[in-house]
């Protein structure tokens, strides 16, 4: 039997390990697909450490459940290698995207077509072996796009960093108020999130950022604006330049310092999309929030229907590449530090 090398979680706040295991057989609908690329997720850094930051020295764990040794990696690409009996065989060697977002396929919210809210979900790379291996397990061929004229890099992180920017610019969409757009964190979420408001949105778009290569990156990319919020009165500027503050924010970042930013510099009656998961606590003064009439939003990743949409405008050419580096799958412990680090600009893909 072919044996499947992965870059393994052995041990939580621990570097990956290479192991080997013997390649699963797929069963009943299951696809078994020989990854080519696989994108590196920020939030691969927390399943490594076995937790989320919840402000306060307050802790989410996020090892309850899991198995050591584990596999992460979820922004995935490859060719169906073999597949279950009840998979047509014409499968076999195509060139497919994995949707990895899996519910249970039993609750209400899986009926609804929202499997990214199943309490139960079968997650490639957190809640099941993900895609940092030479092959990917995944539980039905429906879960599998087509992605065929895109460069495979592209197809892989559209499944993560994609459909989570897309989704959380969606629900900014045919709002009232539409004078003006800010992204909030320049990642590799964030940098998709950039390009795909341009194609969804008719205003120039603002971006926010530490890193002065993020913000510069982001200039060549078709920003209009870039701020960066540890600028000294800052706020009272943005607010002077945009007549009030912005209509939509979306916060790729998800950290304290983040939403703060976002909430002084949110328009009265504008909306805010949290979509970043760094990490901390967020309070508001009751006042505020109703003086300000804003509206707050969480958001995590889209759905099935919604990869689908995405898909069909990226294979379109209605989105513009985004920055990208491609580097061997083995070395993914090495970008794992670099993006901890702060020193990824654009998103890592892992190549086999």
């Amino acid at each position: 039997m072919a044996r499947m090398v992965r870059q393994s979680l052995v041990k939580f706040d621990a570097p990956l390990c290479e192991t080997i295991v013997d390649t699963p057989k797929p069963q009943g609908r299951e696809v078994l697909v020989r990854v080519e690329r696989c994108g590196l997720c920020h939030s691969d850094l927390h399943i490594q450490d076995g937790y989320a930051d919840l402000g306060g020295g307050k802790r989410l764990d996020t090892t309850r459940g899991m198995t050591l040794p584990f596999t992460l990696g979820h922004e995935i690409a490859g060719v169906v290698d073999e597949v279950g009996p009840d998979v047509p065989k014409e499968l076999i060697g195509k060139k497919q995207a994995v949707f990895p977002w899996i519910g249970c396929g039993q609750c209400r919210d899986c009926a609804n077509g929202d499997e990214n809210l199943c309490v139960k979900q079968r997650f490639l790379g957190v809640s099941i072996d993900g895609g940092f291996a030479t092959h990917v397990l995944v539980p039905d061929a429906k879960y599998l796009l087509d992605y065929d004229p895109l460069p495979v890099n592209q197809a892989a992180t559209l499944m993560c960093s994609g459909v989570t920017a897309y989704g959380a610019l969606k629900r900014l969409v045919d709002r009232p108020r539409q004078r003006n757009l800010l992204l909030i964190g320049l990642g590799g979420v964030g940098m998709m999130g950039l390009a795909f408001a341009q194609a969804m949105f008719k205003q120039n778009i603002t971006v926010a950022d530490l890193s002065p290569a993020a913000r510069e990156t982001a200039l060549k990319n078709g920003a209009a604006v870039a701020y960066d919020p540890a600028e000294p009165e800052v706020v009272r500027r943005i607010l002077k330049e945009t007549d009030g503050g912005f209509d939509g924010v979306v916060d790729f970042a998800g950290n304290e310092k983040s939403m703060a930013f976002a909430v002084a510099t949110v328009a009265r009656g504008g909306k805010i999309v949290v979509s970043g998961l760094m990490g901390g606590n967020f309070s508001l003064p009751m006042v505020q929030w109703v003086y300000k009439r804003m509206t707050i939003e969480g958001f995590m990743v889209g759905t099935l229907a919604e990869a689908k949409e995405l898909m069909a405008l990226a294979r379109a050419g209605k989105i513009k590449p985004t920055p990208m580096k491609e580097e061997p799958m083995a070395d993914v412990q090495k970008w794992i530090d670099e993006l901890r680090a702060g020193k990824v600009v654009g998103r890592i893909v892992l190549k086999n």
